[in-house]
């Protein structure tokens, strides 16, 4: 029944647009020349505004397709870290945080990027890059699973497809341009590159990444330690502008983990880290 209610709704859907644009034509061949522009613009809206639609109710299969060209987009303006040691080592890390994300039937890339500016970001499609710079300033694992988490948490949250919508909007009906699928990449390169994200973005992603450390086994600790290491030094600007008030969030982070979590320890061991860094770097 539902899958019956489904197909009405998009034949529906479908059928407005189309009735609409027939409309529209007609009304453009009545009309004289100096009104001819002004309808072809309404047209663009009309067309914009259905692809619009669609942005904002995307599939994961087609989220897959954008993100997978995104990510080719944003692989020719950073360098990937080619280690498979360490590649191994953070995937097997984000696979296994993956599986509690909330959303485990996409398929997840973790990307190492050769940078030592202390940053990580995600796109959409289930790609998570995470730089070399990262790795080495986090203390365990828990802490740099803690990050993962984090950014595993914008895929899930699916914020990068929020905010190349709101952009979409903002530049593409605004403008009265249409928004062709070369555009929506190039909004999502711009979204996961330079944009920061929004403080309630980021206290979503907080939240969903503690979740995953907690089902995962880790010591959710990893997380706030982290950002609090960060908001204590000078040597993240990068991953700070990107991810605003650190500080804050790490006090919130500390008290919304559950008593009976508080004590645990796995991932914490710094020694066994420090041991895995000089296999790595």
């Amino acid at each position: 029944m539902l899958v019956r209610v489904a197909s009405l709704y998009h034949w529906l859907q479908r059928w407005w647009l189309y009735a609409s644009l027939s409309i529209l034509t007609i009304g453009i061949v009545a009309l004289g020349q100096p009104q001819l522009v002004r309808a072809a613009e309404w047209w663009q809206i009309l067309i914009q505004g259905a692809q619009i639609i669609q942005l904002s109710n995307v599939s994961d299969a087609q989220e897959a397709s954008l993100g997978a060209e995104t990510n080719r987009s944003i692989l020719n303006q950073v360098k990937l870290y080619r280690n498979p040691a360490v590649g191994s080592y953070i995937d097997s890390i984000g696979q296994r945080l993956a599986r509690n994300s909330g959303r485990p039937n996409i398929r997840y890339t973790f990307q190492v990027v050769e940078d030592n500016a202390i940053n990580a970001f995600a796109t959409m499609g289930g790609y998570v890059y995470i730089n070399t710079g990262t790795i080495k300033a986090a203390d365990n694992e828990a802490q740099l699973a803690g990050v993962i988490g984090h950014e595993i948490g914008h895929i899930a949250g699916k914020h990068s497809l929020q905010r190349v919508r709101q952009s979409a909007i903002a530049q593409g009906i605004s403008s009265v341009a249409g928004v062709d699928r070369d555009r929506i990449v190039q909004m999502g390169v711009q979204v996961a590159l330079t944009l920061p994200n929004s403080r309630q973005d980021e206290y979503d992603a907080d939240r969903r990444g503690l979740t995953m450390l907690m089902q995962t086994g880790y010591a959710p600790s990893g997380l706030p330690e982290f950002m609090r290491k960060l908001a204590n030094s000078n040597s993240a600007p990068e991953f700070l502008s990107s991810h605003p008030a650190a500080g804050e969030r790490a006090t919130r982070l500390q008290n919304m983990i559950p008593a009976a979590y508080r004590n645990r320890t796995e991932g914490l061991n710094a020694s066994v880290y420090k041991q895995n860094l000089r296999n790595f770097f």
